[in-house]
């Protein structure tokens, strides 16, 4: 084990020209943690409010920059039974994958699905514990249901997406381009809407027979919320994972709420505890990855980047030109 590493650091807030190789010190696991010797990790909006300044990590978490990581088991802290040393997992972190050598708790720890590399296996934990947790537990998608994904072809939007479809719904997304419409379509959405020459909310109610849809995930915010409540069904719930393009919409009407018995919720992922994050990987484990070992629902990569371009890889996130997930390639 060497003593020190290289890691991206953000020397301040800023665009992605403030991120930078440096080297420090391995970090050494605590008590219920694993060190992983990371082989890659991926890139994801919060990271990129972390590196601007809006998005601090929770008191004791890394300040590195990084939520999802797979590579080699290398120590274990006190109280670790799960794993051993040479173990390859995948897992959601609180911080720190940008980096040779990531903490992990126990329970936020995954093993690679059959046949994955750890540049897909790394693709999954915040993507698919983020949509899990929102879309089918908060969000209640029952078989049979249908759901509006806005940002379709993003990382968070074709997980959805083949989820959504795998457990028995219908999917619909808005996307910004014919080419990830198609990718979409490919992954199993019904329809695409293009929010650059379509309303979402007229397309949806005409798709669907005026009725609406019975869930939408939604991350843009204010700009969409009175149209994602025009697109909900009776009994609808619109699940809030981010706010894009901000979070005070203006001339918001708690009307339809009450007329169309409707849910507004929604959560954020990293502030959650261990034991609560460790339950969503339990399920996971027991409904997901049996999916995913058959090769269904598997991570689109739309790119991959050496760990010393990281700046290379938030202005790619920062463009929206991406299809799928963008990742850093940290050893072999």
């Amino acid at each position: 084990m060497p003593n020190t590493m290289r890691f991206i650091q953000a020397k301040q807030p800023g665009g992605p020209e403030v991120l930078a190789l440096a080297t420090g010190p391995v970090p050494s696991p605590r008590s219920g943690e694993v060190l992983i010797r990371v082989m890659a990790a991926g890139v994801n909006r919060p990271d990129v409010a972390q590196r601007q300044g809006a998005y601090p990590p929770p008191p004791e978490a890394s300040p590195i920059i990084g939520l999802e990581v797979a590579g080699e088991v290398v120590a274990l802290g006190d109280q670790v039974s799960d794993y051993r040393v040479g173990d390859r997992v995948c897992a959601l972190t609180n911080g720190g994958g940008y980096a040779e050598f990531c903490l992990a708790p126990v329970p936020q720890c995954l093993p690679w699905p059959t046949g994955y590399d750890a540049i897909y296996a790394a693709s999954i934990p915040e993507t698919y514990f983020t949509v899990w947790a929102n879309l089918f537990t908060i969000g209640r998608l029952a078989p049979g249901e249908s759901v509006l994904v806005h940002g379709g072809s993003s990382g968070i939007g074709l997980t959805a997406i083949q989820l959504a479809k795998e457990f028995g719904s219908t999917v619909y997304v808005t996307v910004g381009s014919e080419a990830k419409a198609q990718a979409c379509r490919d992954l199993g959405a019904e329809y695409a809407i293009n929010y650059r020459t379509q309303d979402f909310a007229d397309e949806i109610k005409r798709l669907t027979q005026g009725r609406g849809v019975d869930v939408v995930l939604d991350m843009v915010g204010a700009p969409y919320t009175m149209r994602n409540i025009r697109s909900l069904a009776m009994d609808g719930r619109l699940v809030q994972i981010a706010f894009l393009e901000g979070s005070k919409p203006d001339g918001f009407d708690l009307g339809p709420i009450m007329t169309r018995r409707l849910t507004v919720t929604g959560s954020t992922m990293r502030p959650r505890t261990t034991a609560q994050k460790g339950a969503i990987a339990a399920v996971l484990r027991e409904r997901v990855w049996p999916v995913l070992d058959l090769g269904r629902c598997r991570p689109m990569v739309h790119e991959v980047f050496p760990l010393a371009e990281a700046a290379q890889a938030h202005a790619l996130m920062e463009s929206s030109a991406h299809i799928g997930k963008i990742m850093l390639k940290v050893a072999d």
